[in-house]
């Protein structure tokens, strides 16, 4: 990575993470195994996406004193954007630790010839435009579906814009942040390279699938 992609790119390497992302990769791993890694991993990202969340103070009362406690600022308000289908999974993770936070999603699919990604839903919530915005998606391969749907989205003007992902792959990195240098990206786990069919080598095969049980 050039000097300018590692000031954007952040490597997510806690242990757990690194243990559970093996887990996954395994090719035995079940379908119901495979959920629920995603689920688990998904919740110890979230804690390093949102480590720059403001906090504000309030008087409360513990059993023993009364005390200024921190809370999260009122004002800062979250919407999780799922790039349909694969992100569901690290999205249902999230939401249980920011259950507060709107929901949105972007549908894409890769065309099997150009690997061009092509929208077939887009629905986010209204008030976009006050929230900063997480997305997720398993994958940064090509990156073609990650700008894509971060071009689509930025049209809707949110405060800011932050993309997760478990595997991403240098040209999809590469690719990202040459379109995109003012959205963080934050990932697991940068593998090799990508096959002559788009595929993160070694991966994990298709998130997709894996998570869903479908081939």
């Amino acid at each position: 990575m050039t000097i300018d992609q590692q000031n954007q790119v952040t490597l997510i390497e806690h242990p757990l993470i690194q243990h559970k992302l093996t887990l996954m990769r395994r090719v035995e791993t079940s379908t119901t195994k495979f959920r629920n890694l995603v689920k688990e991993i998904s919740l110890l990202l979230a804690y390093e996406v949102t480590r720059d969340l403001p906090l504000k103070y309030e008087e409360i009362k513990t059993p023993l004193a009364p005390m200024n406690a921190p809370v999260l600022a009122p004002d800062k308000k979250l919407v999780l954007v799922s790039i349909m289908r694969a992100g569901q999974g690290i999205l249902d993770g999230m939401l249980e630790l920011m259950p507060s936070a709107r929901v949105g999603h972007v549908g894409l699919y890769r065309d099997p010839k150009t690997l061009i990604p092509i929208e077939y839903y887009f629905k986010v919530p209204h008030d976009v435009e006050h929230r900063d915005m997480i997305v997720v998606d398993p994958m940064l391969a090509t990156g073609n579906s990650a700008v894509a749907a971060v071009e689509r989205l930025k049209s809707t003007n949110p405060l800011s814009i932050k993309f997760v992902c478990l595997l991403a792959a240098p040209e999809g990195i590469e690719h990202f942040c040459e379109v995109h240098p003012d959205v963080p990206l934050y990932t697991a786990a940068i593998d090799d390279h990508l096959d002559e069919h788009g595929y993160i080598i070694p991966g994990l095969g298709d998130a997709g699938d894996r998570l869903f049980g479908t081939k």
